[in-house]
């Protein structure tokens, strides 16, 4: 029952600190300037590691979905079906994942660490809102970024797609352009996007909350950072269960 108590009360805790995210937005004191190197930081900075993801991405869905197309003769379908799985799903999920990992959990550590050495109390003391100065800028540039990343990385999975499919599978390159034209709709790119907005939001919203709740030291800021990335990873799940549903189904 006790487990069960805290649970609420973290989930209510989580609740009222997104409002108070989202009242700091429409504020007057907007603080571009963080903005724009948040901005930096989550976007620029994580294009190798999403590269190499979306190129993995796309090698992999290629080589195990044409011996499955092949057995039943249709090999014509490759690459639309790869499209619309990755710009559907795997590139704002695993992209997201990705995300959580280095932003969600980066967050934790960064606000945690200022936590623990009481640099956000001395910014209350100075009359400074740590909402308005350190989460907001952090949440609507990981909202803003999110999508970008997920387009960006969808785009060099298919790039991925089309050079295997081409080079060593023997897939005509205008068969593959035309496959990837004629199935892919414009649900699919707003639907990924959507995603991707959600999945930003929430990442930006639990790595900053944790951060603000770190206790314990040295110690505490390492269990943020693991608990940022799983609450993060377990939340980017549930919503693209939900999306999914609301989305396309």
């Amino acid at each position: 029952m006790e487990k069960v108590n805290k649970f609420l009360t973290e989930t209510a805790d989580v609740f009222l600190f997104i409002s108070r995210t989202i009242k700091e937005t429409f504020s007057r004191d907007f603080e571009f300037r963080e903005f724009l190197r948040q901005c930096f930081q989550i976007g620029y900075k994580s294009l190798p590691l999403i590269s190499v993801t979306g190129i993995i991405m796309g090698l992999v869905l290629t080589i195990q979905s044409r011996p499955v197309l092949v057995k039943f003769g249709a090999e014509t379908m490759l690459p639309g079906m790869v499209a619309i799985t990755l710009i559907r799903e795997m590139g704002p999920v695993i992209t997201a994942l990705i995300c959580a990992g280095k932003i969600g959990s980066g967050m934790g550590a960064e606000l945690g660490s200022m936590k623990v050495t009481e640099q956000i109390d001395a910014l209350e003391s100075m009359g400074i809102n740590p909402a308005r100065y350190l989460a907001m800028p952090r949440v609507i540039a990981t909202t803003f970024m999110m999508p970008v990343l997920v387009v960006y990385a969808s785009a060099v999975a298919i790039m991925g797609c089309y050079l295997v499919a081409v080079l060593f599978l023997d897939v005509s390159g205008e068969v593959f352009m035309n496959g990837f034209r004629k199935t892919l709709e414009y649900k699919d790119i707003y639907s990924g996007s959507i995603k991707a907005l959600f999945f930003g939001f929430s990442i930006s919203n639990i790595g900053c909350f944790v951060g603000f709740h770190t206790e314990g030291g040295a110690q505490g800021v390492g269990l943020s950072t693991i608990k940022s990335f799983v609450i993060c990873a377990a939340t980017i799940l549930i919503l693209d269960a939900l999306l999914w549903n609301f989305l396309i189904g």
